[in-house]
């Protein structure tokens, strides 16, 4: 039988924890996100840690719980409850370019703006003062959303910033991770603010977060500390674009997409991202996805997305974007074009199941789980089943909380 984590220390060192920063958000006298040696953000104890406050915590982690209703026209094994799916990219040339693939996600927060259906939008970018991080930001204009307009692989926590920006009372978008969404959705239950104020979920199909350790191990590759960075680009201007390092004194260096995640065994994803259930969006309004045939880039192009409207509220925003000419939508698609374009995503959907019962055998709690179709999907895969206890057995899967300050 599976166990489920009965505090936010289990999640973090059973490696269910993936950095949100919804512990922050919700007990910010109790927890601040902390970046470990790994380069993992995860909430670091401020004071003593009191499982019965951190229930309120617990019941919307994405290391305890994760969900998706379904709330769309229809439905699809394999990709989850949907209303519409096409190609789509950024009306504006410059979103289109500047942003990772098409700008589909920048597009929407800025036409949230321009037509004051959203006073501003909490997301991440690269931390000014630390361009390899990453933090998040409340953007209240369309040139901060485009300015802002860039993939960030290494680790996230949109939702520290969640209680802040419900505090402002003001209607707000989200543009975040699958799992941030999840949480999102989740808190929604002990939290009727969210439903009164955010506007809209919007995320991007996640391949998994690394952690910082591929962020600094590119820069040992260049020569360069992290302390010389000026600015730290994994993709955008063009699509996929050049992984781009910057540094205070004027040099530059630059790799492909394909030269960087050539070798998988590199990646540094995190444990989480692993298991992850939903790492499609389906908890989100919108998502947005690389629609590469066969998974991965054959060259440069102009940006193309693919568009998945999730329910009324993703469908009507869509339509919206598309009617202002701030979002152009290209050829239909169908779940099984999906297939090819992310083959992985339907390798992991149908493994998840299977590596839980793994880290169950090995005596790990694990996250529970609702309309995501997972038993139904379960490939019952001995491989993926042992090489889940395995990895947790001998260590691989569990982490340390980060030093407590008090």
């Amino acid at each position: 039988m599976s166990r489920h984590p009965e505090t936010i220390r289990e999640v973090v060192e059973h490696g269910l924890c993936i950095g949100c920063g919804l512990c922050e958000a919700i007990g910010p006298g109790r927890w601040k996100m902390a970046m470990t040696d790994e380069g993992r953000l995860r909430p670091a104890p401020i004071a003593s840690e009191d499982p019965a406050a951190d229930a309120e915590i617990l019941s919307a982690c994405p290391g305890a719980v994760t969900e998706a209703v379904a709330e769309g026209a229809h439905s699809d094994q394999i990709w989850g409850s949907y209303t519409h799916m096409s190609e789509a990219w950024a009306g504006d040339t410059d979103t289109r370019f500047r942003a990772a693939t098409g700008g589909v996600l920048s597009a929407l927060g800025v036409h949230l703006l321009k037509t004051e259906q959203a006073k501003f939008v909490l997301h991440c970018a690269a931390d000014p003062e630390h361009p390899v991080r990453s933090r998040w930001f409340m953007s209240e204009t369309p040139k901060e959303v485009v300015a802002r307009a860039q993939s960030r692989y290494g680790p996230s926590d949109t939702l520290a910033g969640l209680e802040i920006a419900l505090g402002r009372g003001e209607p707000f978008a989200i543009i975040a991770k699958p799992c941030d969404a999840g949480a999102i959705r989740a808190r929604t239950k002990d939290d009727p603010r969210i439903d009164q104020l955010v506007v809209a979920v919007l995320v991007m199909v996640c391949g998994g977060a690394s952690d910082l350790g591929k962020s600094w191990n590119l820069l040992r590759e260049f020569g360069v500390s992290e302390e010389e960075v000026s600015v730290f680009r994994y993709r955008g201007f063009g699509n996929p674009g050049l992984t781009r390092v910057e540094t205070e004194d004027g040099k530059a260096f630059e790799k492909t997409y394909l030269d960087l995640w050539a070798d998988e065994s590199g990646w540094r994803i995190q444990s989480r991202c692993k298991i992850c259930p939903d790492a499609i969006g389906e908890a989100a309004d919108i998502a947005a996805l690389d629609i590469w045939p066969g998974g991965a880039p054959a060259g440069e192009d102009a940006g193309f997305n693919g568009i998945i409207t999730r329910n009324d509220r993703g469908q009507a925003l869509m339509q919206s974007a598309f009617g202002a000419g701030d979002l152009v939508l290209g050829q239909r698609h169908s779940p099984r074009d999906y297939d090819d374009f992310q083959p992985h995503q339907v390798s992991k959907k149908r493994a998840v199941a299977a590596r839980l019962r793994g880290l169950s055998a090995a005596g790990y709690p694990v996250f529970r789980h609702c309309g995501l179709r997972l038993d139904e999907l379960d490939a019952k895969s001995d491989k993926d089943e042992q090489g889940a206890q395995d990895r947790a057995e001998s260590g691989r899967f569990a982490e340390q909380m980060p030093k407590a300050k008090f």
